[in-house]
């Protein structure tokens, strides 16, 4: 059942940048609830970038929560624009994806956003069922459903021409296209990033175009990374994966800055808005952040790992960050074992999120900052063979096991 209209609206509401428009979504929420009758609730996925991290969950975090209200969601795969390419937020268009590149790209997101979502609530569609079908004369009647001027009111079209940087005009269907998909699906609610503005409002566009009620445009804040500067990005690695394991979830987020405990809250966790709001209470009243972060920790974890895994990772960092100690539990890497050399094994440390980079290992490790079962090594003992159980420490309190 349907929770009242208003809890809906103060959940719906926690951690937005902007919702278009308040009214008619309290409009849509109550007709919702005196029919009982579920919403329908977009989100488009570009198959261009398939590795998820907690700030691309964002918009999926907010998606579940409506989920939990009795909602249910579309992921639009945009695999027909995606062998187009959306140019936003960028100074020229992006390269065409190849169709295998797209549904290899597609195939990996869904084994990803089913670890976030609720996989009864939900029904995964690609544009391409109707993008691919339309004729020349649709095309043409759906160009015409707005300008050129409103095109170009696109603030990356509008840097573009006036810096004479070249654009398509395929690149004008975009988000054309992006807002069809809305009319085809009938969506009450689209969800995005604020880089997705003009394009989710585009679909309010046409759908009235069209005779059909306004789409409700939600738009998430991006989420700074651990450096607490940046928007969180693998290339920085400044990031928290969906996939890492949970040692490495748990101590990531305590590396969190402290004046974004509240936003990672309001952004990454399910936490209620009122229990949030007590968080940042006990916060000006100058609570240890420290502890409130253990609680963030806890909560992140355990929406990927189950509380099993937030418990692990919890024992994890206390006992390599409090009692100075190697834990009971490491991670571990599967490698093969009496031949797999040491150096063999970084790019799993890399892609693990143990270091950034190759260049940091050796860089550590000419620091002695690294050690192989509490033994600094050198740059030279990169080619030795791994054995069974060995345990790699990499900096004060990074731990990976390697076995078979």
């Amino acid at each position: 059942m349907l929770l009242h209209p208003e809890e809906q609206m103060k959940i719906i509401q926690k951690g937005a940048e902007s919702i278009v428009d308040e009214k008619e979504l309290m409009i849509k929420l109550e007709k919702s609830f005196k029919e009982q009758r579920p919403l329908t609730i977009k989100l488009g996925l570009d198959p261009s970038a398939p590795d998820i991290h907690i700030g691309h969950a964002v918009v999926l975090r907010k998606i579940k929560q409506m989920q939990d209200l009795g909602h249910h969601a579309v992921i639009l795969i945009g695999d027909f624009t995606g062998r187009i390419g959306d140019p936003t937020g960028k100074a020229k268009g992006r390269i065409p994806l190849s169709d295998e590149q797209v549904k290899e790209n597609a195939l990996t997101y869904t084994d990803q956003i089913f670890r976030v979502l609720d996989q009864e609530k939900t029904t995964v569609r690609f544009n391409s069922e109707w993008l691919a079908n339309m004729t020349f004369e649709e095309v043409i009647r759906l160009a015409a459903s707005t300008s050129v001027a409103r095109i170009l009111e696109r603030d990356d079209f509008q840097k573009r021409y006036h810096n004479q940087t070249p654009i398509g005009l395929h690149e004008f269907f975009y988000p054309l296209m992006q807002a069809q998909d809305s009319v085809e699906l009938k969506a009450d609610i689209e969800l995005g990033g604020t880089d997705q503005t003009f394009n989710i409002l585009m679909g309010r566009t046409l759908q009235k175009h069209v005779g059909m009620e306004k789409q409700i445009a939600i738009f998430m804040p991006l989420l700074e990374g651990l450096d607490g500067i940046e928007k969180m990005s693998k290339s920085l690695g400044n990031y928290i994966g969906v996939q890492e394991p949970p040692e490495v979830m748990f101590k990531k987020v305590m590396e969190v800055p402290d004046q974004l405990i509240i936003k990672y809250f309001e952004l990454a966790t399910d936490v209620h808005p009122d229990d949030v709001q007590n968080i940042k209470n006990r916060l000006d009243h100058d609570e240890n952040p420290r502890d409130i972060k253990l609680e963030l920790a806890r909560h992140i974890t355990a929406l990927y790992h189950g509380e099993e895994g937030a418990t692990a990772g919890k024992h994890y960092f206390e006992t390599a960050f409090q009692q100075n100690d190697i834990p009971d539990v490491i991670p571990e890497i599967l490698v093969d074992l009496e031949k797999d050399l040491l150096a063999d094994v970084i790019p799993q440390l890399v892609e693990r999120g143990f270091v950034k980079s190759k260049s940091e290992l050796v860089r550590m490790i000419r620091q002695n900052g690294v050690s192989l079962n509490q033994q600094k090594i050198t740059a030279e003992e990169l080619d030795r063979v791994v054995m069974t159980d060995d345990v790699l420490k990499i900096g004060k309190k990074r731990f990976v096991k390697f076995v078979k």
